[in-house]
């Protein structure tokens, strides 16, 4: 064994120590915790991970292994809260996205809704961005949400953030620019809905004894339940 080869196993084990050190000090964290949100516990839980990649990325190229351990990065937390304790304003920030999964269901419903309302001259609803514009200017985003079959368009990830504040804002003083200004501490809570959870569903391994055909029957009839994750993060 090289002097170089044995440096790297050095480097592998100094990494691990430095795992079995950041868990020590999460667990005291988390032993001496002061709330919910103690930022002791979010500062350690950071500390964890960054270790816990240090090490699996030198395990990885000194020995071809990696942990079973998947902890979500820093980026993937949001912060402590620090906003007001009794909020006299809130805001919710919502984003859905979707794709355009059948442009002619969507251009027929953008049709209807021209017919219905007797409109005149050039028809909106001849191309796909016409049609979103119609579609979006005659239902609420909700219901567009709970039918979006209907009008052609495919889920893709959404998410909903709730904001604490001392006073309202001021009328249309954010318009411009409507996400610009969040401010990550004063997130009350955060329900994400994405593809991810459900790719996860699809990895788990079954039996070869009928139980995977009955999973796959649980969730054919719960397919149009989405799944919500309402934990800050």
């Amino acid at each position: 064994m090289s002097d170089a080869a044995q440096s790297t196993a050095a480097e592998v084990r100094a990494a691990a120590e430095a795992v079995k050190t950041a868990l020590d000090r999460h667990l005291a964290a988390v032993e001496r915790r002061s709330g919910e949100d103690d930022p002791a516990v979010y500062e350690a839980f950071n500390q964890l991970a960054a270790a816990a990649e240090v090490y699996d990325e030198l395990l990885y190229d000194r020995y071809d292994e990696v942990t079973p351990f998947e902890i979500p990065g820093a980026e993937d937390a949001l912060p402590p809260y620090t906003g007001p304790e009794e909020p006299n304003a809130l805001s919710v920030l919502i984003r859905r996205d979707y794709a355009v999964a059948e442009p002619q269901r969507l251009l027929a419903q953008a049709q209807r809704i021209e017919a219905a309302e007797g409109e005149d001259g050039a028809q909106a609803s001849g191309t796909v961005h016409g049609a979103l514009g119609l579609l979006f200017g005659e239902f609420e985003p909700d219901e567009i949400a709970s039918r979006h079959k209907e009008f052609g368009l495919e889920e893709g990830d959404s998410t909903l953030w709730v904001t604490a504040a001392d006073d309202p804002a001021e009328p249309g003083e954010w318009l411009e620019a409507p996400f610009e200004q969040v401010d990550p501490q004063q997130v009350v809570c955060r329900f994400d809905v994405s593809a991810v959870f459900d790719e996860e569903i699809d990895d788990v391994d079954v039996d070869d004894d009928g139980d995977g055909d009955e999973l796959e029957g649980d969730l054919d009839e719960d397919e149009d339940l989405e799944p919500l994750d309402a934990d800050r993060r």
